[in-house]
């Protein structure tokens, strides 16, 4: 296994938060529970585990008395994130490439 595939953030659920935000700055938790079409209760997991990975920083505050959750990725985890994007990447390539046959004598194309 490529050595930069990182199994915790393979979770599908973590993989799209984290992929919604790899472009942004702080982005607010209704957005990322409407983009990736799950609960707040699931979203909370999910943030709440990327949290205590180090891969997000979460911020709670009022905005004209409402309360807001934002959330964002930390140094370490926008850098996971690209790691782990470019091991996909190489794995993605590597199954695309032309295959080598093996001969019925053990030599390879």
């Amino acid at each position: 296994m490529d050595p930069d595939f990182d199994d915790f953030l393979h979770v599908p659920a973590r993989l799209s938060v984290v992929a919604l935000l790899a472009p942004a700055g702080w982005v607010e938790f209704a957005f990322l529970r409407d983009s990736v079409d799950t609960s707040d209760s699931a979203l909370s997991k999910q943030i709440s585990a990327l949290a205590n990975a180090g891969y997000v920083t979460v911020r709670k505050g009022r905005d004209q008395g409402v309360r807001r959750t934002h959330v964002r990725l930390t140094p370490h985890g926008r850098d996971a994130f690209r790691r782990h994007a470019a091991a996909l990447g190489r794995i993605v390539a590597a199954a695309s490439a032309p295959a080598q046959r093996a001969e019925p004598d053990g030599d390879v194309d």
